[in-house]
């Protein structure tokens, strides 16, 4: 199934107005990749193929399309940055969280649209299995909400520690592993049901599910302590 053409005009009025999140006065910058399209679920787990749907490294097993994963497990995926090149990751998804503006977000401007959608915090653990440098590209994850869209995470111009929502670090060869912290806001006021890997329309989404939890209060991590108004231009 694909989104109605209303349902793609909210979603991108969302992440047009999810991109305006500022602190006093900066503004942010636009995704670098686009969300769009509904994820359709497979009945239990997919049947290992062959052959890889993209040309990977001997050696390494792509997870099968359409496999249902549980939060805490990790699939092996590869997928297109551009057209030219081919990028293969181990994603975990380790924690999902709920929030709420007034709760993580104080001190930030706030549009109409944005203040309708639902906070969520996406944790995930990225390593580089590929031979291709993907620094600074964003890690390829959506989630899903109530309505059966896909959502891309949001970015921001300042600084955002509760969870920064960043690309992958600039250098980020073969062999490299990193933590992120991902922002998707689900549009009037919708319920993340998963969370997706769907690079393109065509490919049969791999999701993981699992418990969405209470949002990490700030100063109880090793990383992303400080106020969400204490802010600094980032990549």
């Amino acid at each position: 199934m694909r989104p109605s053409r209303p349902a793609r005009a909210a979603l991108a009025g969302l992440l047009a107005g999810s991109l305006l999140l500022t602190a006093c006065s900066d503004d942010s910058d636009d995704p670098s990749a686009e969300g769009s399209g509904s994820p359709t679920s497979s009945a239990g787990t997919a049947s290992a193929s062959a052959t890889p749907y993209l040309p990977v490294p001997e050696g390494v097993e792509l997870t099968p399309q359409g496999s249902e994963l549980e939060v805490g497990e990790t699939a092996t995926v590869a997928y297109e940055p551009r057209q030219d090149q081919v990028g293969v990751l181990s994603i975990r998804v380790d924690r999902i969280e709920k929030t709420s503006f007034k709760e993580s977000f104080r001190g930030w401007q706030l549009d109409a649209a944005t203040k309708k959608a639902t906070p969520y915090f996406v944790r995930v653990t990225v390593a580089n299995e590929g031979e291709t440098n993907l620094g600074g590209r964003r890690v390829p994850l959506y989630i899903v909400d109530g309505r059966n869209t896909l959502v891309e995470s949001s970015s921001f111009a300042s600084r955002f520690d509760p969870c920064p929502s960043t690309p992958l670090p600039k250098k980020f060869g073969p062999g490299k592993k990193t933590k992120v912290c991902l922002v998707y806001l689900a549009p009037d006021k919708g319920e993340l049901t998963a969370v997706s890997f769907r690079p393109t329309q065509e490919f049969a989404p791999i999701t993981w599910t699992g418990p969405v939890e209470k949002v990490k209060k700030p100063g109880n991590g090793k990383k992303g302590k400080g106020k969400g108004g204490k802010n600094r231009k980032q990549g």
